[in-house]
């Protein structure tokens, strides 16, 4: 997909930065006035010096660009040794994956562990391709595609359709993602109301920001960059800039600031 916008044409790094996207719930965002949504205004707002190219892609697509060096940064995104390989990550805050589904009656009994849902063999997991939350969601995803159990789509809004049509039982991702996704789809809206959120010990809260490559971004920039992130996550902005977008209160169990 071939939309593209830059941000203010000053140039305090070097050249213009590279940045694929896809478009989840509020995170990133797309309409007739250009890219939006809470990375690229916190991109703007940290570095108001730099020209952001940001260009649409699914989110698999995303990360093996980034892989590739075909691609400057890589967001939103959590911190994993997968990556760490390929960037220089900067956290801004804190975030963490839960189970997500429906209410319905009569009530399922609750999920507690990654392990009770690998032993109720009935539900079924749809799942965003390219999400990544750490080792045990990828060896979960694994097992559950070896079960025939797991459904994976291009963008949280098709994983969405399916838990609302029942093709699924539940998903695996930041609740804020969802919750995004879901505002901005009139057709899928009244599903807020009945989201059911299940954290489980196996999925912790990590932090996630903003991987910078070390194969296309010159340490001069890679510093600059990392500089002002790090300052927008010390100062309140990236949260702030979370807080602009999200209903009062429906981040509690998704994303909280940066904590040392």
């Amino acid at each position: 997909m071939a939309a593209t916008a830059a941000s203010d044409a000053r140039a305090d790094c070097s050249r213009a930065m590279q940045v694929p996207v896809a478009l989840l719930g509020l995170s990133v965002t797309l309409s007739d006035e250009g890219f939006g949504g809470v990375y690229p205004d916190i991109l703007r707002a940290a570095l108001p010096g730099c020209s952001f190219l940001f260009s649409v892609v699914p989110r698999a697509r995303q990360q093996a660009l980034f892989e590739a060096g075909r691609a400057d940064l890589l967001l939103p995104a959590s911190k994993s040794a997968r990556r760490d390989e390929w960037g220089h990550f900067v956290p801004l805050v804190q975030a963490r994956a839960v189970l997500i589904s429906l209410n319905q009656e009569p009530q399922r009994a609750p999920l507690r562990s990654l392990r009770d849902l690998r032993e109720r063999k009935e539900l079924r997991v749809a799942v965003v391709r390219g999400f990544d939350y750490g080792e045990p969601y990828q060896a979960l995803t694994q097992e559950l595609r070896a079960q025939e159990r797991l459904a994976q789509d291009a963008d949280v809004v098709a994983v969405a359709r399916m838990l609302s049509a029942g093709m699924a039982d539940l998903t695996i991702m930041a609740p804020s993602i969802l919750i995004g996704a879901l505002q901005k789809e009139p057709k899928l809206r009244a599903m807020l109301e009945r989201l059911r959120i299940e954290p489980v010990d196996e999925l912790p809260w990590v932090d996630s920001g903003v991987y910078i490559s070390r194969s296309t971004v010159g340490e001069a920039d890679r510093q600059a960059l990392t500089a002002a992130l790090e300052k927008a996550a010390r100062s309140g902005l990236a949260w702030k800039t979370f807080l602009r977008y999200y209903p009062a209160g429906s981040l509690a169990e998704s994303i909280r600031p940066k904590r040392d």
